[in-house]
């Protein structure tokens, strides 16, 4: 859940994008960067192995003042998709408020899709997470390359599922900005809940949304 900080007039929420080692999540945290125009944006962190892989996660702090007064601050996360990093998938998705699942769209990635995703859901079970109410997006990355599953493939194997499904090919930017706007637009439901973001501070879903994509 968001953390409120009525003391400082602070909320701050928490993203995460999940999928499988190499399916394009920094890559969408790069693209956001340069998409995005809130009243607040850091510079992307990233934490490298020796060998450049991701270790633990990228970071990207975004933040705008409601009619109200108070700091909303956003702070995206990448986890590492590398199975021996499992520790810190679980690290990162604790306490997280939604979640983009970040899958490759290559017909020779289906396994590896598949895992990382039982992995997402098994993870937030052990943190305190409950996967059914959970805000979550599913983009499926690298449209761009050859060898891929085509949409209507992708559509019918995930056609029993609740969640929005985004084509994408961050590289060049494509469905980037779409799966981060579906994303606050599930967001937003539980934030008014549990901190009247309508009423007490002013931001309908709309304005929440403009808000933090600088629309």
């Amino acid at each position: 859940m968001a953390e409120f900080d009525e003391t400082n007039r602070k909320i701050t929420i928490k993203l995460v994008y999940y999928g499988p080692a190499m399916s394009g999540k920094t890559t969408n945290l790069m693209r956001l960067h340069d998409i995005l125009a809130p009243d607040l944006k850091g510079e992307i962190m990233t934490l490298e192995t020796q060998n450049d892989r991701t270790l633990f996660f990228d970071l990207l702090p975004l933040g705008f003042h409601t009619p109200s007064g108070w700091l909303v601050k956003l702070k995206l996360y990448t986890v590492p998709g590398q199975v021996v990093h499992d520790a810190t998938r679980k690290a990162v998705l604790s306490r997280a408020d939604g979640v983009v699942f970040v899958a490759d769209s290559q017909h020779s990635q289906g396994i590896n899709n598949s895992e990382a995703f039982q992995n997402l859901e098994e993870n937030a079970g052990r943190v305190g997470l409950d996967f059914d109410t959970l805000p979550l997006v599913v983009q499926f990355n690298k449209r761009d390359l050859p060898n891929i599953l085509t949409e209507d493939e992708i559509r019918e194997r995930w056609s029993a599922a609740p969640w929005p499904l985004v084509f994408a090919s961050a590289l060049v930017g494509e469905g980037v900005k779409e799966s981060f706007v579906k994303l606050l637009e599930a967001v937003y439901p539980v934030l008014d809940k549990y901190c009247a973001l309508g009423v007490t501070h002013g931001m309908d879903m709309p304005a929440f949304v403009n808000a933090v994509v600088g629309d």
